[in-house]
């Protein structure tokens, strides 16, 4: 999962994002609304945690903008304000959900996980293609009575491929996905990355294919 964080405080922040590091997912920090748009003009998100009072505005009115653009990615929204009238405004202007200030960070990514679930229409416990399922939870890999452990990228990558399965990704789209804007990442990284899961997938009925000129996909043997 990639996750933006839009919190002005960093003291707030960097404490969350250590977290969402810790379990193995990709995260970027914006400390205003500006700072926001320009990171999503040139990532793909999976989940974007939205503070309501930023420096240059409102997060709501920023909420409300997304929303009138057809953008969809999935928002959880993190008050401070715990009055229902508040929390029904929210989830009005088209918040998948939100979370009161303070919380515990394991019930922000156990909801961030339920809104993903939402949002793919299906249950991110377990997902197969083929013959092989993918364990997302354990971080795992099942074919032909095999069990084979995922690195976190491994996993990451499978996710992207195994939520859309015979559709062409190229390699700044995956590089997109697994890392954040302010790692460096080498021209082969991707490379690196689909010959292990070649491996993994190896005997199975699922491979990871190649296009030159247009990149990679899975697809069935």
């Amino acid at each position: 999962m990639k996750v933006l964080i839009i919190e002005d405080s960093r003291d707030f922040a960097q404490p969350l994002k250590n977290f969402f590091s810790l379990d193995g997912h990709t995260n970027d920090h914006a400390c205003t609304l500006g700072e926001a748009r320009e990171f999503m003009d040139v990532s793909h998100y999976d989940m974007i945690l939205l503070d309501i009072m930023l420096p240059d505005g409102d997060g709501r009115r920023f909420l409300n903008e997304m929303r009138s653009r057809n953008d969809d990615s999935p928002v959880i929204v993190m008050t401070a304000r715990s009055e229902v009238s508040d929390r029904i405004d929210l989830l009005d202007i088209g918040a998948d959900d939100y979370i009161v200030k303070p919380f515990e960070f394991a019930e922000l990514e156990a909801r961030c996980r339920a809104v993903l679930r939402r949002h793919k229409g299906q249950s991110q416990l377990q997902l197969a293609f083929g013959q092989v399922v993918l364990h997302p939870l354990l971080a795992t890999l099942e074919h032909g009575g095999t069990t084979h452990s995922l690195r976190n990228r491994e996993l990451r990558l499978l996710e992207v491929f195994f939520n859309s399965p015979e559709i062409y990704f190229t390699k700044e789209q995956l590089t997109d996905r697994l890392f954040s804007i302010s790692e460096s990442v080498t021209e082969n990284a991707i490379e690196v990355y689909i010959g292990r899961l070649r491996k993994k997938l190896a005997g199975s009925n699922a491979r990871i294919e190649t296009v030159r000129g247009i990149g990679y996909r899975l697809v069935a043997t």
